[in-house]
């Protein structure tokens, strides 16, 4: 086995290397397309048929010519289109924006093939190696499922290594370009090895080969991962591509992956955002009343993002104790630093929404969850199960709201999470927020009704928040049926539901 070492590590590189090619490639294209669960279908099902090509090809290859230094030209070609495949796939990605913005299907959908076919040729290389080291490992029939074994088994470990690296450290630390860069260059540094073992001939005709990608490396180095107008920040973390747009009125808002939403506003002479985070902050109101503001006490934000709604309760309430929950550190930092996050009262919890629920025993007046957006929905954060956990860490009057997306007047999506939420809560109502696609539901602990935030009122005037935020949801009250679809932790059908959603509304727009 000692001198068919170098093959092992090629084994192991091509294992390691197609792996995390695939998730780079998630992030190469979540800032134009997003992370909806059918575009990661779509790329594991076009990488494994690449992989798949690559096996058959390889076989043959290896067979016609069983030379160590046909391997290594097919792995330093391999590595070669691993490492343009950021700068070549960079003017298609930015034809998707517009795409995008106008709803123009076809155009994005072309786009999103062009990219993708793209990934073609260094995949199918890559699926060419364990074969190829197959063959040139075997050294006796006898010993031919032993020695497939090996080269399966160490091709396997650094799919392994591959699957971790991408996202929870090359992305976050060097950014998707330099990811495929520093990929290449690995996979190229062992194809050279091994042409240098072949003649000094061979590794002279592709030592031009890492110096072109170390040139578009440093010549492209800067350009902004998607251009933006107005855009002051950029940055891709193990779960977004994230943007921070400063307007001329000098308010910012804060864009994720493909921004077609808005995630968190802040202006700083000005509270009120005209948006959804407003309704949050009169959602107990809706209990019987009377029901003043001085009974406010505490409050949980699940989906924190650049903290609108700390602000906003902070302004309102006083320093009450704020929780916010944001799964993404990165999101987190861009928060303080851009978005005026550095309320005392607010204590940052970087993890997961429902996990924190599970672990933790405190109890709050409001609950706000503002963790959807279409086709973003955690499934585990819309079903009847988590609603119960939500339950059982309010107070005796509180109260959940959740910002629920609609397509348009397409609004399947709220009455499937009005008929969840009065699973668990006896009470729960439906605020439609004006020239949006936001739609505010609030479920109280308490049996309530519609009319108690009119009887409310009173004990809201004078509040230049709260009064005429209160006032605009009576108006935008929306009596509303509950679906007979359940969301539950066995049977959370919400992705088909979605992705109908976005594939109806596109196709109204045609």
């Amino acid at each position: 086995m000692r001198k068919n070492t170098h093959l092992y590590v090629t084994a192991f590189a091509g294992g390691l290397t197609s792996l995390a090619v695939e998730l780079a490639a998630a992030s190469l294209l979540r800032p134009h397309f997003g992370t909806a669960n059918l575009v990661w279908a779509t790329i594991i099902g076009l990488i494994l048929l690449y992989l798949t090509a690559g096996y058959l090809l390889g076989g043959r290859w290896a067979d016609s010519s069983p030379r160590p230094s046909t391997l290594y030209q097919i792995v330093a070609w391999a590595a070669f289109f691993v490492g343009i495949v950021p700068f070549v796939a960079y003017p298609v990605l930015v034809l998707a924006t517009p795409a995008f913005e106008n709803f123009d299907a076809v155009m994005l959908g072309g786009s999103f093939a062009a990219v993708l076919i793209l990934f073609s040729l260094p995949v199918t290389l890559l699926g060419c190696v364990s074969p190829f080291v197959i063959r040139l490992a075997m050294e006796d029939v006898t010993s031919a499922g032993q020695t497939a074994g090996r080269v399966y088994a160490v091709s396997t470990a650094g799919s392994f290594l591959g699957s971790f690296l991408p996202d929870l450290l090359l992305v976050p630390l060097i950014g998707t370009r330099n990811t495929f860069v520093l990929l290449s260059l690995f996979l190229l540094t062992v194809a050279l090895v091994g042409l240098a073992r072949s003649g000094l001939r061979r590794l002279l005709l592709y030592l031009w080969m890492p110096v072109v990608i170390v040139l578009l490396a440093l010549l492209l180095r800067g350009q902004p991962v998607k251009p933006a107008a107005d855009a002051i920040y950029e940055t891709e973390s193990s779960y977004n591509y994230i943007q921070v747009i400063e307007r001329k009125d000098g308010c910012r808002q804060l864009l994720l992956n493909e921004g077609q939403g808005i995630h968190s506003v802040y202006c700083p002479d000005q509270l009120r955002s005209s948006g959804p985070w407003d309704y949050f902050l009169i959602a107990p109101y809706l209990n019987p009343p009377p029901y003043s503001p001085d009974r406010v006490e505490s409050v949980l934000l699940i989906g924190l993002a650049g903290g609108t709604m700390a602000r906003q309760f902070t302004e309102v309430y006083g320093p009450l104790p704020i929780d916010g929950v944001e799964i993404d550190p990165a999101i987190a930092r861009v928060g303080r630093e851009h978005f005026g996050m550095n309320q005392p009262n607010l204590n940052v919890i970087v993890a997961d929404g429902r996990y924190y629920l599970a672990h933790s025993d405190r109890r709050y007046t409001i609950i706000g969850v503002d963790a959807y957006r279409l086709p973003y929905i955690p499934p585990h954060l819309t079903t009847a199960e988590f609603f119960r956990q939500v339950r059982d860490h309010l107070t005796d009057d509180g109260a959940v709201v959740i910002n629920v997306g609609r397509a348009g007047d397409d609004y399947r999506l709220v009455e499937t999470m009005l008929a969840t939420l009065l699973q668990v809560f006896p009470s729960a109502h439906v605020i439609e927020i004006p020239y949006s696609f936001n739609t505010i539901v609030v479920a109280t602990l308490q049996l309530s009704k519609a009319g108690n935030l009119l009887a409310n009122l009173p004990s809201l005037e004078g509040d230049e928040f709260l009064y005429p935020t209160a006032l605009a949801a009576l108006a935008n009250l929306r009596s509303t049926e509950p679906s007979q679809v359940i969301f539950t932790d066995d049977r959370a059908s919400i992705e088909l539901m979605t992705n109908a959603l976005v594939f109806d509304f596109i196709l109204q727009r045609e």
